[in-house]
């Protein structure tokens, strides 16, 4: 069984296509500046990459390129563009709606009832959904909400303190995001400790940032809540935000309530702090030559995931293995020194110098540290295969 992955933007189509017999990835590519007269299309199979500029008006036609490229005599992988038994895709936010269910009618109106708080990403799948569904009525798409890691979350740590009917009636829940990321971690560090039972803190900081607590490979608690843009700061999304300032930023700025909420969304997090990039690279660079702004920012991130990272270590009663993933996670050594630094008193206790020259998996925890630290880098599309060849084959 071939399943092909999709990661969308609202002008990118990112895909990976996996043999389900052995798990394999046997190719991955994208298509950028859908929309655009020269889109560039990219597809990497067996180590070999191949680039083309072709006209891409919508997502399905990014589709359509990318079944050619896979069937291409000369370096393509597959036969026929019917060896695809699924398209799955790493969809956000379903509301009560989530687990991993079949595209159809109520996922689409439950992915749309929540564009609201998902709006950099449910209205790009949402399209692309339809056309695909139009354009390729015999392929099955299947909507692996991230929020279905969290469903294990108790009630008490799920609901704000606000009317219970709020959250039982309109959904306003903490939901957790980044489910695919924090299941692959809680399955990898199992084996790697191997141990079932396992308390484990997954840190995925990338361009959005979550904390998630697992134990016994089931998420107890996460950072992120109702949307998104909640929790840790991410690079241009605000994070934890009192509602309460909106209303007097409404009257300072002259701004709509609209504007207000695109401006928490799309201007705020680590560009809105440093006022230079939301690219934590670009940041240690700058902050490293003495910008003040870049300083800041990189500060309120870590300081941000140490809070986090407490809460959850209390909610799990210690710690076996905190594991760093997502770009960030896997590459800046500062942010993970950061976050670790005068942690022995709760068991953590970083070796510097293997977090200094990490790569790729590994373990970076001092010998004598009580829990262990690790690297882990996810496979977010890899979860999203086998979650869906179990609902076809379920």
């Amino acid at each position: 069984m071939k399943i092909l992955v999709a990661n969308l933007g609202s002008t990118s189509f990112k895909y990976r296509l996996f043999d389900m017999a052995d798990e394999r990835q046997l190719a991955r590519g994208s298509v950028e500046r859908i929309g655009s007269s020269a889109s560039l299309c990219c597809v990497e199979v067996a180590g070999r990459r191949r680039e083309l500029t072709a006209e891409v008006p919508d997502h399905a036609v990014a589709v359509r390129q990318c079944l050619a490229q896979l069937t291409d005599p000369d370096g393509g992988c597959l036969q026929d563009a019917a060896d695809v038994a699924a398209i799955g895709f790493k969809a956000v936010h379903g509301g009560s709606l989530s687990g991993v269910r079949r595209v159809d009618a109520q996922v689409l109106a439950a992915m749309e009832a929540m564009c609201d708080v998902a709006p950099a990403h449910n209205p790009p799948y949402l399209a692309a959904m339809r056309l695909l569904a139009e354009q390729f009525p015999g392929m099955p798409l299947v909507a692996a909400f991230e929020t279905g890691f969290h469903a294990t979350v108790p009630d008490r740590l799920r609901y704000y303190a606000v009317p219970r009917e709020w959250g039982d009636r309109y959904h306003i829940k903490r939901w957790g995001f980044h489910g695919a990321s924090h299941r692959y971690i809680a399955t990898r560090v199992a084996k790697i400790l191997g141990r079932e039972d396992a308390r484990v803190i997954s840190c995925h900081l990338g361009g959005s940032n979550s904390l998630c607590a697992i134990r016994g490979r089931q998420s107890v608690g996460t950072s992120m809540g109702m949307s998104p843009q909640s929790g840790v700061p991410h690079n241009n999304r605000v994070g934890d935000f009192d509602p309460f300032a909106i209303p007097l930023l409404m009257r300072a700025l002259g701004k709509t309530l609209e504007q207000v909420l695109d401006e928490l969304a799309e201007r705020c997090g680590l560009l809105g702090l440093s006022g230079l990039s939301g690219d934590v690279r670009d940041l240690e660079e700058a902050a490293a030559r003495g910008h003040a702004g870049a300083q800041l920012a990189l500060d309120v991130f870590v300081s941000e995931i140490r809070r986090h990272l407490g809460g959850l270590l209390i909610e799990l009663g210690g710690l076996d293995a905190l594991v760093f993933t997502g770009g960030i996670g896997e590459n800046s050594r500062l942010v993970r020194s950061g976050v670790c630094a005068n942690l022995q008193a709760l068991g953590l206790v970083l070796n510097d110098e293997a977090n200094a020259s990490a790569s790729g998996e590994t373990r970076i925890s001092a010998p004598d540290s009580p829990a262990q630290i690790w690297i882990v880098p996810t496979n977010e599309e890899l979860i999203v295969a086998r979650q869906t060849r179990e609902l076809l084959e379920g």
